[in-house]
């Protein structure tokens, strides 16, 4: 047996998911839910993707997908489906796309409901190619988001050299930014680089009101974090909209 058929018929460790919304607090709506590895047991994704031989990480990754719209289907999501990507598996695998939107295809997830999310510390360092690869997807409907935005040395080259559908504003970021006058500023700066871009800010892990209040006074609207949800295994968890004060 060749390696590459050894390694796509090797088992891979027992996984499902826990969704997390993203929350629109004007509307009072889920935007999204986003779809987080976990053991069956519950178990953090860490523990299962250090299970996972390198080699075979973009298999696995591709797989990952199919069985997050399946779970996300037979639970009945009603709104967008945010899926993590890995950016090398556009260059692994000729399929990496190809297999999400056949499962979403036969789970009758609409293409349009599709949001892959790319970290921006993993985006290959040619995102010219990166860019064109995408591209072509986005073209038939899905959108992208780059999550853990301002954590890495890239986010202005990606504003410039490709404007996503969606940042992810990184934890960092947003972690008491209520108290930090150079976080507030960076903050403002992405922000309104966004809105001249087209292109919607999430705040990611949001757990204090002082946090949401300032981020909300600031203009941002979409929201993911413990202070609205938790992520809910193998479900969509109840939503607690803050009010600011």
């Amino acid at each position: 047996m060749s390696l590459g058929m050894e390694l796509h018929n090797a088992p891979d460790p027992n996984f499902t998911f826990a969704f997390q919304p993203i929350v629109d607090t004007e509307s009072r709506e889920v935007l999204s839910y986003e779809a987080l590895i976990r053991g069956s047991g519950n178990q953090p994704a860490y523990q299962i993707l250090e299970q996972v031989p390198a080699e075979r990480m973009h298999l696995f990754d591709e797989k990952a997908r199919m069985e997050a719209i399946g779970l996300a289907m037979r639970l009945g999501i009603g709104c967008d489906l945010n899926l993590n990507l890995l950016p090398s598996s556009l260059y692994s695998s000729p399929t990496a796309i190809l297999s999400t939107m056949e499962a979403a295809n036969r789970y009758h997830l609409p293409i349009t409901r599709i949001v892959l999310e790319v970290t921006e510390g993993e985006i290959i360092a040619d995102m010219t190619h990166f860019a064109s690869l995408i591209n072509e997807y986005r073209g038939l409907g899905l959108k992208v988001a780059i999550d853990d935005f301002g954590a890495g040395y890239s986010g202005l080259n990606l504003l410039v050299n490709f404007q996503p559908d969606q940042i992810k504003l990184d934890m960092f970021l947003v972690r008491g930014i209520e108290a930090h006058g150079p976080r507030q500023a960076i903050v403002r700066a992405i922000d309104q680089a966004c809105r001249d871009l087209g292109i919607d800010v999430i705040a990611e892990g949001v757990e204090t009101i002082a946090e949401y209040e300032w981020l909300a006074n600031q203009g941002v609207r979409l929201f993911q974090g413990y202070l609205f949800a938790k992520p809910g295994f193998e479900s969509f968890p109840p939503i607690h909209y803050p009010e600011c004060s």
